[in-house]
C-alpha cells in the first residue's frame, strides 16, 4: 500500500482518540502516524512479549538445524527472539527454505541477512501461508515452527497431515499484562475514546477480560479495527457492533481511519 501522506489529510483525526492495544514496542511507528494526523493515541498493551523461560529447546535444536528443510515464523516477536541466540551460535543454513506468516515477519528476517522469503501476499496469518504452492507439497520435509506459548495449532496440524515432520520451537512468552484499566475507563466514559485498534484475537479476549463489564459495554458500541477476518469475526460474536475490517500494516490501519472518519 502506498504511504498515507499527512499533508494529504492536515487535521484528519483532530479530536479522535485512538486506542492502540498492541504490545509497546509494536505501538510507536502507528501512534506516531495518527499523531501527524492530528488523532489522540490511547497505549492501552493487551499483551506482553517476554523471552521464554525455557530455553533448551531452540537450544537443543541448533545442532539439527542443517536438517530442516523449512523453517517457518510465526511473527516479528519469534523472529527477534530467535534469530539473535541462533546466530550467536552458528551461521543460518543457507539451503533451508524460510516462510512467515506476512510481511513484517519477512522484513524482520531480512534484518538479520535471511532472502528469499516465502510470504503470502494477501492474508496475514496461517490460512493465508497454507495456501502457497510450496506448503502444498510437504510429505517427508522436515518442518520447524518458531512460535510463541500455546499458539494456534492449524499451521502445524494442517502441514503434518499432509505429510511433513513437524517440530514447534517456543521462542517467546505472550501474557496478559497486569495494568490498572480505570484510567482508560474514566477516558472513554468521556467520550474519550472513538476508534480501538486490535491485532489477535488473544488480544481482543485480553481487552474483554481487562476493562471488565462496564469497559465491555462501551467496547461493544466503539468503532473497531482489525486487518484480519478471523479477528472480524470474533469481535462479532463477542457483540462488538462496528467493525470494520482494513488492508494489513499500519499505513492500512491509518487509512481505515481516514475513510471512517472522512464520513463522520
Amino acid at each position: 500500500m502506498v504511504e498515507t501522506d499527512a499533508n494529504l489529510f492536515p487535521g484528519q483525526l483532530t479530536g479522535k482518540g485512538i486506542l492502540i492495544t498492541r504490545p509497546l514496542h509494536q505501538a510507536g511507528n502507528l501512534a506516531t502516524r495518527i499523531r501527524e494526523l492530528g488523532g489522540d493515541p490511547c497505549l492501552f498493551p493487551v499483551l506482553e512479549i517476554a523471552d521464554s523461560e525455557n530455553k533448551r529447546p531452540l537450544l537443543d535444536l541448533l545442532p539439527r538445524l542443517d536438517e530442516v528443510d523449512l523453517a517457518i515464523f510465526v511473527s516479528p516477536n519469534a523472529v527477534e527472539k530467535a534469530m539473535p541466540l541462533i546466530l550467536n551460535n552458528r551461521r543460518w543454513p543457507q539451503h533451508m527454505q524460510v516462510a512467515t506468516v506476512g510481511r513484517g515477519s519477512a522484513q524482520a528476517l531480512e534484518s538479520y541477512g535471511i532472502t528469499n522469503i516465502i510470504f503470502p501476499e494477501e492474508g496475514s496469518d496461517s490460512e493465508a501461508l497454507l495456501r502457497m504452492p510450496w506448503l502444498l507439497s510437504v510429505q517427508n520435509k522436515y518442518v520447524v515452527i518458531f512460535r510463541g506459548n500455546d499458539g494456534r495449532k492449524l499451521l502445524g496440524d494442517t502441514l503434518r497431515d499432509r505429510g511433513a515432520r513437524v517440530e514447534y520451537i517456543e521462542c517467546y512468552l505472550r501474557r496478559k499484562p497486569e495494568v490498572d484499566p480505570q484510567p482508560l475507563l474514566e477516558r472513554w466514559h468521556e467520550n474519550g475514546i472513538q476508534a480501538v485498534v486490535i491485532s489477535s484475537s488473544e488480544g481482543l479476549d485480553n481487552l474483554f477480560d481487562m476493562i471488565g463489564e462496564t469497559g465491555q459495554q462501551l467496547l461493544k458500541v466503539t468503532p473497531l479495527f482489525t486487518a484480519h477476518e478471523r479477528i472480524a469475526r470474533k469481535a462479532a460474536e463477542r457483540g462488538i457492533k462496528k467493525i470494520y475490517c482494513t488492508s494489513l500494516g499500519d499505513e492500512g490501519t491509518v487509512q481505515g481511519l481516514l475513510e471512517y472518519f472522512k464520513e463522520m
